[in-house]
């Protein structure tokens, strides 16, 4: 497994964690760390991942809603819901990654950890969200700022 694909496995795992179990964020990291071994660029991706999506949740969920509604995010699978937000993280807020890379590890991570019908749909999720890629990052960006400001006030 590549590097980031094993980074972006980990996070995916962590996430997946506290979605069900809701554990603390930082708990379940320290636990990830104690079981996988990863070096140092692996375990700074995958936290990054961990850390930027943790607190986005919600908004991540409200924005997979919204633009794409024939998805209600309460009937996808908890490992496909993560893979989505982690996705929709990767491509609208940390912006590094190439879009089809974006969509081509999301698809990897469905076909390691989802249901058979899992990269079909994430690809298509991932597909119809693409086109609106600038959209849905300036939008995020707004959200995340003001959520930024009413946290320090």
């Amino acid at each position: 497994m590549k590097p980031r694909t094993k980074a972006r496995s980990i996070a995916l795992q962590a996430l997946y964690e506290i979605d069900l179990t809701g554990h603390p964020f930082e708990w379940v990291w320290k636990n990830r760390l104690e079981e996988e071994k990863l070096d140092q660029k692996q375990a700074e991706f995958a936290y990054q991942i961990i850390s930027g999506v943790s607190p986005l949740l919600e908004l991540l969920d409200d924005f997979l809603a919204e633009h794409a509604p024939e998805w209600p995010l309460d009937q996808i699978a908890t490992i496909d819901r993560n893979i989505l937000r982690i996705a929709l993280w990767e491509m609208a807020v940390y912006g590094k990654t190439p879009l089809k890379v974006v969509i081509n590890e999301a698809v990897e991570l469905a076909k390691e950890f989802g249901s058979e019908s899992s990269p079909r749909f994430i690809n298509g999720v991932l597909g119809s969200l693409a086109p609106r890629k600038n959209e849905i990052q300036q939008a995020l960006r707004k959200a995340i700022a003001l959520l930024s400001e009413s946290q320090s006030a």
